[in-house]
Protein backbone atom coordinates (compact mmCIF):
# COMPACT_ATOMS: atom_id res chain seq x y z
CA UNK A 1 0.00 0.00 0.00
CA UNK A 2 3.20 2.32 0.79
CA UNK A 3 4.43 1.53 -2.66
CA UNK A 4 1.33 2.29 -4.14
CA UNK A 5 0.92 5.64 -2.71
CA UNK A 6 4.13 7.05 -3.53
CA UNK A 7 4.31 5.57 -6.70
CA UNK A 8 1.27 7.55 -7.65
CA UNK A 9 2.77 10.25 -6.46
CA UNK A 10 6.27 10.44 -7.01
CA UNK A 11 6.92 8.17 -10.22
CA UNK A 12 5.46 10.90 -12.24
CA UNK A 13 8.27 13.58 -11.37
CA UNK A 14 11.28 10.47 -11.16
CA UNK A 15 10.28 9.75 -14.69
CA UNK A 16 10.30 13.67 -15.82
CA UNK A 17 13.24 14.16 -13.91
CA UNK A 18 15.15 11.48 -15.69
CA UNK A 19 13.73 12.55 -19.28
CA UNK A 20 14.52 16.34 -18.78
CA UNK A 21 16.98 16.29 -15.59
CA UNK A 22 14.19 19.20 -14.45
CA UNK A 23 15.79 18.00 -10.65
CA UNK A 24 11.64 18.18 -9.55
CA UNK A 25 11.94 15.73 -6.59
CA UNK A 26 14.90 18.20 -4.95
CA UNK A 27 12.95 21.13 -5.49
CA UNK A 28 9.70 19.59 -4.06
CA UNK A 29 11.82 18.43 -0.77
CA UNK A 30 13.39 21.95 -0.59
CA UNK A 31 10.07 23.57 -1.24
CA UNK A 32 8.50 21.40 1.66
CA UNK A 33 11.58 21.90 3.81
CA UNK A 34 10.88 25.82 3.50
CA UNK A 35 7.64 25.34 4.55
CA UNK A 36 6.56 26.67 1.28
CA UNK A 37 8.48 29.76 1.10
CA UNK A 38 8.85 30.76 -2.33
CA UNK A 39 11.98 33.28 -1.73
CA UNK A 40 13.84 31.25 0.75
CA UNK A 41 13.09 28.02 -1.48
CA UNK A 42 14.80 30.22 -4.57
CA UNK A 43 17.48 30.80 -2.05
CA UNK A 44 18.60 27.30 -0.74
CA UNK A 45 18.30 25.71 -4.47
CA UNK A 46 20.27 29.19 -6.00
CA UNK A 47 17.48 29.98 -8.73
CA UNK A 48 15.37 32.67 -9.40
CA UNK A 49 12.22 32.58 -8.02
CA UNK A 50 10.52 32.56 -11.34
CA UNK A 51 12.24 29.38 -12.32
CA UNK A 52 10.70 27.75 -8.92
CA UNK A 53 7.36 28.62 -9.62
CA UNK A 54 7.35 27.21 -12.98
CA UNK A 55 9.21 23.84 -11.23
CA UNK A 56 6.17 23.78 -8.29
CA UNK A 57 3.54 24.14 -11.19
CA UNK A 58 5.24 21.42 -13.31
CA UNK A 59 4.79 19.57 -10.24
CA UNK A 60 1.16 19.94 -9.82
CA UNK A 61 0.37 19.65 -13.69
CA UNK A 62 2.15 16.13 -13.44
CA UNK A 63 0.44 14.89 -10.02
CA UNK A 64 -2.84 16.95 -10.81
CA UNK A 65 -1.90 18.10 -6.66
CA UNK A 66 -2.08 21.54 -5.81
CA UNK A 67 0.92 22.27 -3.41
CA UNK A 68 -1.32 25.69 -1.76
CA UNK A 69 -3.55 22.81 -0.04
CA UNK A 70 -2.27 21.11 3.08
CA UNK A 71 -3.28 17.69 2.45
CA UNK A 72 -1.44 17.33 -0.75
CA UNK A 73 1.46 18.87 0.64
CA UNK A 74 1.43 16.52 3.34
CA UNK A 75 0.70 13.54 1.20
CA UNK A 76 3.90 14.62 -0.84
CA UNK A 77 5.90 14.79 2.70
CA UNK A 78 4.81 11.61 3.59
CA UNK A 79 5.57 9.99 0.04
CA UNK A 80 9.21 11.75 0.05
CA UNK A 81 9.98 10.32 3.35
CA UNK A 82 8.75 6.85 2.77
CA UNK A 83 10.85 6.19 -0.59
Amino acid sequence: MRRAFTARLLDPLREYDLRHRAELIPTLEAFLDCDGSWTRCAARLHLHVNTLRYRIGRIEQLTGRELSRLEDKLDFFLALRMS
